[in-house]
Parts: C-alpha cells; structure tokens; sequence
C-alpha cells in the first residue's frame, strides 16, 4: 500500500487500527485512527469531486475543536491543501480583512458563528456536515506534497496592525514533532487534553500533531473550565497537558485541586508567559513538574524548554533550545552578545517559517539579511549556563491570558475617534488574565468621552481580549529622544 511521508494518519491505521485516537468531551464521540483515516480520505476526496479544492487551495475554518477538524488537518496532509483557521473572538471586520489577503476557495462554519462572516462570502460557507463523512475505503489519497508547501496559513496580530499569515508547511510540522519528542518523550502511549483554541499555532502544534505524529490520544475540549480539566486529568490518566499560567492558576484554586490524584501527569507544559514560581511551588506540593518554554507561531512553535528541575534555581528562564533550534543572539551593534549581555533572539532550524502569505516586505523585514536567520524580535540574555531570560520584547507586545495583543492595533482604532489627539497602550498586570491593557489618551482641546464609549467603540472593531481594561487621560504622553512614546515609561505609570 502506497503511502505519502506526509501521511501520518494512513500509517496509524495500518499499525494500530483499533487504538483510540480522539474523543470529544462534549459529545463523547470517539473515534480509532483507522476510523481516522477513512474520515479523512472521504473529506479528501469528496473536497475533490464536490468543491474542486486541491493542492494549495486555502480551506478557512471557523469551527471549535472537533474530531471533524482534526479528520480535515489529515486530509490536508494527504491532498496537500491549505487550512485557514479562523479565531471565532474576531470581529467580522477582522475575519473579512483575513478572507479577503488569504481568498478560500471553501469557507467552513459552525452556524453560531455566521454573524461573523461578511454576507459577501456567504456562497462559499458550508458546514462539516455537507461534507461526504461516510467511512468508506476510498483507498490511499496520494499527491506530491513538497516540504515547503503549507498545510496551515495561521494569522496574526502585526505589529503594524494588519494580521499577517504565517506560512506553516509540513516541514515545520514534522520537525516540530521531532523537537517536541526529544524534549518531553512523547509515544504512542502519551495522553492528553487539548483545550486551546484551534486558531493558535498552540491549539495545533505545541501538543496536537506530535500526538497525532506518534499515534497518541487526544480528548478535545471546546471550553476550559478548571473543575472538568481536573477531572479528566484523572480519569484519563493523561501523562501530559499544556496550558497557560492563567489556566493553572484557576485550576489551583478548585476546591478540588488538593484531593485530585493527578500521579499519571508527566508534566504540564507552560507557554505564553512566565509562571510565578508560588505557582509552580503549589503544583510542586501535588509533585506535578511544571515545563515552561517559549515559542512563535514563526518558528516551531516549540523552541526551548525549561526542565521542571531547574524552575526554581532558573526562574524567570524559558530554558535552553530544544534539540534542532539553532539560535545566537545580537545587540544593537550587530555583535553577538557576550554572556549575560542583553541582545535580539535569532533563530534558525528547519522549523523557520519560509515567510508571510502574500507579503514579501514582512517577509524580508523578518529574516537577517542573508535570508538564514530568523529575527524574533525579542531581547533576551543567555547566562553561563547556557539557560536563555526573555527580557523585553521589540515589539511592545503584551500577553493577555495566553492571548498576543499588539498595542498599535488598539491604538490605530482608538485614533480613529475625532476626540483623540493622541494615545498608547500598554499591558499592565491582572491578576486573573497576567496583563491586561491599559489605554492612555491626550484627548482635542474641550472634548471628553467616557470609558463605555471607548471601549464601545474598540469592540466594534477588535476581539474582546484586546479592548483595553482601563483608560486614563493624560495631558502628555513621555517620549523618547527621537519623539518615539516611550513605552518602559509609561509602563512604569
């Protein structure tokens, strides 16, 4: 039986038919990876026949997780078609700004989020049900799929305030498995519960395909709710779960927490943002280790790894590279940094994005220039141990509850107000969510407006999570020598 090397699920069917791949926790649907495979090969065929959609077509998907979604990333791999997802927390202006740069050829929606799409791209939406799903042995779907080509176009937020599609192809996401399995041994035997979202590179990447790459099981769930995860943890005996600081720490104060058994858990895995060691501390009482790291939807994801022995005598570190990361780092001057000298993070390997969907400019603007390196944007130090210490970020991105929020997109639509002279915003800390925004404002001479009005308007046009939590009205915002806001500044206001 002919199989593409892209065709991971084929493989598993043949190896382990009967072995239980995904559960759904909302319906209890199961299903085995043989069962998997033959889901897949219909959605292949039947996106074929009925919609014309074949290799480097774009598929955009506004779903939550589903076994369906899951069947349709294995259908990628063997059709060699692009999915699209599409983060249902946008707003419609947002997702028509991502329809209209990345053109699906097929548009697939739950019907709880039609309000989002534009009535223009109406004709091209369907649902996973109009799909042919009937396991039928339509036999192996074989098509050259080349290494560079995508399987993902996975947006985000730029720092010029237009989302940019990050081109994330199958080389990326075969080494990116390789990676991951070297740095947190991952068979066919690990467990897990996937509750991020699948608009992020995290909801696919940092756990999802390594588990489908080594024929693991997967439990998808749409919603985290602290007491459920917990659970679950337990009654599956799963050996790994990835998480946010934001998600532990409500875990941590369940009622719950101190009576679940939880001893099957390897680890837990944290990105996003630094988890505070007294939270570390309290999984620790439970002898649950905590893995922190760092990755980007660019680049891996999964870049380095903090080794849960060193959270304490390392805090603050995201850890050394993971095994084929390639990184150096480089001051302002262009030097590579000494030890403990602060400097830009690059990276090279082959799980480097090739670039940005239909944008040459951020393309170059992103890489070195010899084309080779890729530069993160973000200021790090390395100590003599070799461990890496994120500290700031080019970009003036802040993290809130998991979420990237780049403040000139906010602040671009706060200044399309006729009140506002001028306005910046920076992520201050929350106790729940570890940042939130703040929006500071030089408003026209006799004008005023109110903090409903401001946030009315920001969510007309930005998703939820990004709409600044508070505003403040200054007379001058602090700027730099060259008349740049000086956001260290203002941080500190």
């Amino acid at each position: 039986m002919e199989f593409s090397d892209k065709d991971w699920v084929s493989r598993w069917a043949l190896y382990s038919p009967d072995k239980m791949a995904l559960e759904e926790h909302e319906t209890g649907k199961t299903i085995s990876y043989s069962d998997l495979n033959l889901l897949s090969n219909s959605f292949a065929c039947d996106l074929d026949k009925t919609y014309k959609i074949n290799k480097g077509d774009r598929v955009a998907v506004l779903y939550e997780f589903s076994i369906e979604y899951v069947a349709l990333f294995c259908a990628a791999q063997k059709k060699g078609f692009i999915i699209v997802p599409l983060n249902y927390r946008l707003t419609q202006l947002e997702i028509s700004e991502i329809i209209e740069d990345s053109i699906p050829g097929l548009i697939l929606s739950d019907s709880k989020f039609s309000h989002l799409i534009n009535d223009e791209y109406c004709h091209r939406v369907k649902k996973f049900s109009d799909l042919n799903d009937r396991l039928s042995n339509l036999g192996p779907v074989v098509v050259d799929i080349a290494e560079n080509d995508p399987v993902f176009i996975i947006y985000t937020s730029g720092t010029t305030g237009k989302a940019k599609g990050v081109k994330y192809t199958h080389k990326m996401l075969l080494w990116n498995s390789i990676n991951t399995t070297i740095s947190l041994n991952l068979n066919s035997d690990s467990r897990t519960i996937v509750v991020m979202p699948p608009f992020h590179t995290g909801g696919w990447n940092v756990l999802l395909t390594p588990f489908l790459h080594h024929g693991g099981f997967v439990y998808l769930c749409k919603k985290f709710e602290p007491d459920i995860i917990l659970n679950k943890l337990s009654s599956l005996k799963c050996s790994i779960f990835m998480g946010v600081p934001t998600m532990l720490a409500m875990m941590a104060k369940e009622i719950s927490f101190d009576k679940s058994e939880l001893e099957c858990l390897d680890y837990i895995i944290v990105g996003g943002e630094s988890m505070p060691i007294s939270l570390i501390e309290k999984y620790a009482e439970k002898d649950i280790a905590i893995r922190q790291g760092y990755g980007m939807t660019e680049v891996g994801p999964n870049l380095t790894s903090l080794h849960q022995d060193d959270s304490i005598t390392k805090k603050g570190s995201i850890g050394r590279p993971n095994f084929y990361v390639e990184h150096k780092i480089i001051t302002e001057e262009g030097k590579t940094a000494e030890i403990n000298e602060p400097g830009e993070l690059w990276l090279k390997g082959p799980m480097v994005t090739p670039g940005y969907w239909n944008n040459d400019k951020a393309t170059k603007e992103a890489f070195s220039q010899d084309g080779l390196w890729f530069k993160t944007g973000d200021i790090v130090i390395e100590d003599g141990d070799k461990y890496i210490y994120v500290v700031d970020r080019l970009k003036n991105m802040f993290i809130s509850g998991g979420e990237n929020v780049y403040p000139v997109e906010i602040e671009k639509v706060l200044r399309m107000l006729p009140e506002i002279s001028e306005c910046a915003v920076v992520g201050v800390k929350d106790e729940k969510w570890g940042e939130v925004g703040k929006g500071y404002l030089i408003l026209h001479e006799n004008h005023s407006i109110s903090e409903d009005a401001l946030k009315s308007h920001c969510s007309t046009y930005l998703a939820k999570y990004k709409v600044p939590r508070y505003f403040k009205t200054v007379m001058q915002l602090p700027k730099t020598d060259t008349g740049k806001i000086d956001r260290k500044t203002l941080k500190k206001w």
